[in-house]
């Protein structure tokens, strides 16, 4: 089922240029910019806050002018965390000619979706970094990949001294996507001081995880990386306190939303981290125009009165680039040309970095785009502990 998604009514006043400045608002018809979020389902809590940030970023686009004049509308069909449904939607909006799709949300809607359009379109930017579309074709992911993640958190616990580590993984696509990375990871050969002494396994929709927990207890791990996302978090980190597993665990960063996070508050480990963005923390130190980026970013959210979190910076940029594409071609231009357009972009700087989309990556953004963050529970926010890419500070 599509549903059309009303705008927020937000007080811009932080970001509005001077009355003698101001572009008049968008007017006319809405251009209207096809999404599908997981608004229901496992993932939720991460497409509805993917679903505030196209919000805010539709408020102020036409605060601006919109494209060439005209508003946009970003309208958005949910597919309830579902391939099978998630396919459906993009059948219809193929057989419908548009010329982009934003999203879907997670790893296994993108994979799902990817074989209807990477080759002929229309362009599909999915919002889950774990992919990894074939280059030059119509399909991209957002932000750094998930292969990135996994080189930054064993850089981290190289530099820590870990040697013994844990994984544990869902065996979803994502859990599944990220065991491999991971593996990559450690037979880098900066990383062969770390071995992975306990490999467990478990079910997004099991109720328990002690048998898992006991053997990374036994196995004598420092650390561990618990790679999910939504209530199989929870699960996890329950049955890890429940256990008394108390080592540094990093879990996925689809969890980084602190509302979901303070539920967890009685069962969280010392030190729960976290391959975040740059962007989750404006940085006063980024390049000039990063900064600039970050702080639009910022000040939009904090007019809305909604935090940021992860997830609400996974389709900011590629949303942005799409209507900076339109914008430049005109609201006529085809799925062929929005691709074309966005395969020679380089230098394109974001509230992530400075794309490069020439690499041939579909993303544009590597390594350095990861730093290492630790949730704070008493300041309820994250802390960045890393240099961008891993490293000790």
């Amino acid at each position: 089922m599509r549903v059309r998604i009303l705008p927020f009514l937000v007080a811009l006043a932080l970001l509005a240029p001077t009355a003698a400045e101001a572009p008049a608002s968008a007017q006319g018809a809405p251009f209207e910019i096809n999404t599908i979020l997981a608004l229901t389902g496992p993932a939720a809590f991460i497409g509805n806050a993917e679903l505030k940030s196209l919000q805010i970023l539709e408020a102020l686009t036409n605060k601006a002018g919109g494209i060439k004049g005209r508003p946009i509308k970003f309208v958005v069909a949910d597919d309830q965390s579902n391939p099978a449904t998630s396919v459906q939607v993009a059948n219809g909006l193929i057989s419908k000619k548009v010329p982009v799709i934003l999203g879907p949300t997670f790893t296994a809607t993108c994979l799902a979706d990817g074989p209807l359009l990477a080759k002929t379109g229309p362009v599909d930017y999915c919002f889950s970094p774990s992919i990894s579309p074939a280059a030059g074709s119509f399909q991209y992911s957002s932000t750094v990949s998930t292969r990135d993640d996994a080189r930054a958190l064993a850089h981290f616990y190289r530099d820590n001294g870990w040697t013994k580590v844990a994984l544990m993984t869902t065996t979803d696509a994502s859990g599944q996507q990220f065991e491999q990375y991971f593996d990559e990871a450690l037979a880098l050969p900066e990383n062969a001081s770390l071995k992975l002494v306990a490999r467990e396994h478990w079910a997004g929709t099991d109720l328990n995880i002690t048998a898992q927990a006991e053997r990374i207890k036994a196995a004598g791990a420092q650390a561990m990386i618990g790679w999910s996302a939504g209530t199989a978090t929870g699960t996890l980190l329950h049955g890890l306190h429940d256990t008394g597993v108390d080592i540094p665990v990093a879990c996925g960063n689809g969890n980084m939303i602190p509302e979901q996070l303070a539920g967890y508050a009685t069962f969280l480990p010392k030190s729960l981290l976290f391959p975040g963005r740059r962007s989750l923390v404006l940085d006063p130190a980024a390049p000039k125009a990063m900064h600039a980026a970050e702080v639009t970013y910022f000040d939009a959210f904090k007019a809305a009165g909604v935090r940021p979190n992860l997830a609400t910076t996974l389709d900011w940029d590629p949303a942005l680039l799409v209507i900076d594409a339109f914008k430049k071609l005109g609201t006529d231009a085809t799925a062929a040309q929005i691709n074309d357009y966005i395969q020679h972009t380089k230098g394109w700087v974001g509230i992530n970095g400075t794309y490069d989309y020439t690499d041939g990556s579909q993303r544009g953004i590597g390594i350095d785009g990861v730093v290492i963050d630790r949730w704070d529970a008493a300041k309820d926010d994250f802390v960045v502990i890393s240099k961008p890419g891993g490293g000790l500070k």
